[in-house]
Order: C-alpha cells, then structure tokens, then sequence
C-alpha cells in the first residue's frame, strides 16, 4: 500500500481561532470530511498509534471529553484524563512547572479552563502543541465544528451572515473571529452590559471592521441570516448571574418569528447544553432547521483532523 507523504510542521498551539490561517482551515474541514467518512465506514485510520493526548479539565465537560477521548481512541493513541482534584493549573506548582513535566510525558495537550491567561502560559512553556478545549475568552474547537457543520449542509460559508443571539462570551468572541479570517458576517445581538468586548475578540491578530455588526434588536440579527446560533445564558463561571441574566436575556430567546426572519433556507445551532424556554425555544432546537446533533457529533471528527494535523502536519 503507497503511503501518505507527511509534510512536518512547526510547534504549533490551538489557543484561538485566528492561531491559523484560512489556509489551513481549508485543508482542516476536507481532512475532517475524509475522516468522518472513514469513522461512517467503520474504516480503521490509525496515524496516531504510540501518541498519548494529556486532557486538563478545570470546567467540567460531556462533549469535550467524549469528543476528544473517543476521537484520540479512534486515531489510533491513547488518553492521559486529569480532572480538577488532579492537577488545578497554578495551585500545587507554577503552570509553567506543570507544563514542563506534562509536555515531557505526552504528545498533545488539551486544556479547558478559565481565564485565558492560563493556557497561554501553558503553551508557553510546552514542547507539543496544546489545544484551547475552552476558555471564558474563546471557544475556538466549537466554531471549528460550527462552520465545518454549515459546509456540510449549505457549502462555503464564504459571504453568508451568522446571527448570534445572546450572551456577548466565548462562542461570540470567536465567531468574530472566525468571520473576519474566513470571509464572512457574523450579526450580533446582546442585551446592554452583555456585548462583545472588542479588544478580546480581536485577539492579538485583530478583526476585519466589516466582519461583524451589532444590533439591539435579535430579530433584526436575525433578518436574511443564513445561520441562528446562540448559547446558553449563563456560562460555568458566573452561576452567581443566574438570576439578573434571566430577566436581561427575556428578549433574547431564538424562537420560530426570529427563525422566519432569516432565509429560509437557514439552520440553527446551539453549542449545548440547551435550555429549552430560555436562550432558545423547543421548536426551534427540535425543529427541522435544526441541525445540533451534527454539530455536536463533529466536534470530535474536526478536533480528529486538528490532532492529526498539530502533530504530522498536513498528509499529502
């Protein structure tokens, strides 16, 4: 059997959306889209044997963790689980310490955690490539699966509009991202004291002004969209909110008027959990538009195409 030439990269972190080019986003979604087929297929694609995936969680996880331990399985390698009561970033040693010893003992690092500041650290003073698994700042691997969902559906998301409905957070910082550097418009509609910080959705590599555009009104977000999205009101870090987040996100609940406004041909997504009466209505979230079963299923075959790609680079 002819083997796949391998084209080796340098060290290189998933720490944000905008950590890589379009580029290599166009080659990520086609090797996500090989991948998958050969995960439907039953299809043994083992390019990671003898490689061991380190997965630091100091938020807890369903998705992320069945995502990336299933996904690092399926391509051949093994999985190092630490949770919370095993290794907090910071507090039994420095994480520049931590990330010395763990890059030493592993070949790719995922992390999901709080502040930013922490996996950049991480990365800093790692020798293997470390993964963004979720921060307060950025959620880049859930944009990665969002926009690998659309192609499916709908080809290229080139030139389309996204309507973020709710919480100016993580997903919404990094769909700013991801609009500015894929060539797309992300509508986004947050209630007063809950818009997108522009400075951190910028990142260090900034944004295209015409990428994105703000309004008050979520059905007017939502007008001629090709996509709805939205995510929960309260994310894990500001349980305290819980409460004053209800009565200032009321407006802010996806429901069918709001899916009428866009094309008709739009889709919804919800990165999940979901809270059915809050951020989004039943019918919407089981309606035939709809479509956050493959998103969330895909999570784990783009993540399949990012290890794959952080550690043997791209497979001509």
């Amino acid at each position: 059997m002819k083997q796949s030439k391998i084209v080796m990269t340098t060290l290189k972190h998933y720490l944000q959306f905008t950590d890589l080019t379009a580029d290599e986003y166009t080659y990520l979604f086609e090797r996500a889209a090989l991948i998958k087929k050969k995960f439907k297929a039953y299809e043994k694609h083992h390019p990671l044997v003898d490689r061991t995936l380190a997965m630091i969680f100091e938020k807890a996880s369903t998705r992320t963790r069945v995502s990336f331990e299933a996904g690092m399985y399926q391509l051949g390698g093994s999985v190092v689980h630490l949770t919370t009561g095993d290794s907090q970033l910071g507090r039994a040693e420095p994480i520049e310490d931590s990330a010395k010893v763990i890059s030493r003992m592993t070949d790719l690092v995922m992390i999901r955690t709080y502040e930013q500041s922490k996996i950049e650290r991480f990365a800093a003073n790692s020798r293997v490539p470390v993964i963004n698994g979720l921060t307060n700042e950025y959620h880049p691997c859930q944009i990665l699966a969002d926009i690998f969902t659309y192609t499916e559906h709908r080809g290229s998301i080139a030139g389309k509009t996204v309507a973020w409905v709710g919480d100016g957070n993580n997903m919404a910082n990094t769909w700013v991202q991801a609009a500015s550097l894929l060539g797309f418009k992300v509508h986004v509609s947050t209630p007063r004291g809950y818009e997108i910080d522009e400075k951190l959705a910028a990142g260090a590599h900034g944004i295209s002004a015409d990428s994105y555009q703000f309004f008050s009104n979520p059905m007017e977000a939502c007008r001629g969209a090709d996509l709805v999205t939205t995510d929960v009101w309260t994310s894990m870090g500001y349980e305290a909110e819980n409460e004053a987040r209800k009565k200032a996100f009321a407006d802010w609940c996806v429901d069918t008027e709001m899916m009428a406004a866009a094309q008709p041909d739009a889709l919804f997504m919800h990165c999940l959990p979901a809270h059915r009466g809050e951020e989004v209505e039943a019918d919407v979230i089981d309606g035939p538009q709809s479509v956050v079963w493959d998103e969330a299923e895909n999570r784990m075959h783009v993540q399949k195409a990012l290890m794959e790609y952080l550690l043997l680079g791209k497979l001509a």
